[in-house]
C-alpha cells in the first residue's frame, strides 16, 4: 500500500493511528528493512497466511484502538503449526475483545518470526519548541524498565547518530557482551539517519516507534512499528 493510500484511508476513517501493516507498508516503501507483515481477517485467513509465510510465525492484533498489544493479550509468538495459529487467533480475539470491548478488531497481522538479535528501539516524538526529536535505546521491555535512551533533534548529522548509539549505558551489549557477537553499528547509524530524513520529509507524522529493531552482526530488521499522525 502506497503512502498516499495509507494516509487517505486513515483520514477517511477519522483515525490518527496507523495499523501495523499500514505503518510497515509505508516504511518498506521508504526503504526500511521491515519484516513482511500481512493482515488476516479470519482464523482461516491467519492459517493460510502462516502456511504461505513459513513457520514459525507471530500473530498480533490489528486494531487502531489497541496500542499496547501485549498488555491486551494480543500477541502470540513462535507459532510452529497451523493448529497453533488457529488457537492463537481465537485466544487473541477473545482476550482483546474482553479488555477493549469498544475497539474495532480488524483481525491479526501475520509475520514470520525474525531471527533473534539485540533488541533496540528507534523513535520520534515532537517537542513543542524544538520539533521532531529522535530517540535511540535498548528495545523490547528494556526501554520501559531501564529508560536507557538518547535523544537528538532532527535533522541528524552522521556524528549525532554515532553518538546516540554510544552514549546509552547498554552500549556494551551492542559491542558484544560475554562472548556474544557485536552488532553492525554502521547499519544502526544508517537507520537513524534514514529515520531522520523520513520524519523530516513527512511532517504529518506526530509519533513513530520502531520497536523492536533486531540488530545483527551483518544488519538489522524492523520487527514492529507504530506511527501516529498529527492531530
Amino acid at each position: 500500500m502506497s503512502q498516499h493510500s495509507v494516509l487517505s484511508k486513515a483520514r477517511q476513517e477519522g483515525r490518527r493511528q496507523l495499523t501495523e501493516v499500514e505503518a510497515k507498508d509505508w516504511l518498506w516503501e521508504a526503504g526500511f528493512p521491515v519484516v513482511e507483515t500481512q493482515l488476516a481477517r479470519s482464523r482461516a485467513g491467519a492459517v493460510a497466511l502462516s502456511r504461505e509465510t513459513g513457520f514459525p510465525v507471530a500473530l498480533k492484533i490489528a486494531s487502531p484502538q489497541v496500542i499496547h498489544k501485549s498488555d491486551a493479550g494480543g500477541v502470540k509468538l513462535g507459532l510452529n503449526s497451523q493448529s497453533a495459529v488457529a488457537r492463537a487467533y481465537r485466544d487473541i480475539m477473545t482476550s482483546v475483545a474482553d479488555k477493549h470491548p469498544d475497539a474495532s478488531l480488524d483481525g491479526v497481522s501475520v509475520q514470520r518470526m525474525a531471527p533473534p538479535g539485540v533488541e533496540v528501539i528507534m523513535g520520534m516524538s515532537k517537542d513543542p519548541q524544538f520539533g521532531p526529536v529522535l530517540m535511540f535505546g535498548l528495545g523490547g521491555i528494556w526501554v520501559e524498565l531501564l529508560k536507557d535512551v538518547a535523544f537528538r533533534i532532527v535533522p541528524l548529522l552522521p556524528r549525532d547518530a554515532a553518538e546516540m548509539i554510544r552514549e546509552i549505558k547498554g552500549f556494551p551489549l551492542l559491542e558484544g557482551y560475554r562472548g556474544s557477537p557485536p552488532v553492525h553499528l554502521p547499519t544502526l547509524e544508517g537507520l537513524l539517519m534514514k529515520l531522520s530524513s523520513f520524519v523530516e520529509a513527512n511532517s504529518e507524522i506526530g509519533e513513530l516507534d520502531l520497536n523492536p529493531v533486531f540488530a545483527y552482526p551483518d544488519g538489522a530488521t524492523v520487527a514492529d512499528a507504530r506511527i501516529i499522525l498529527e492531530g
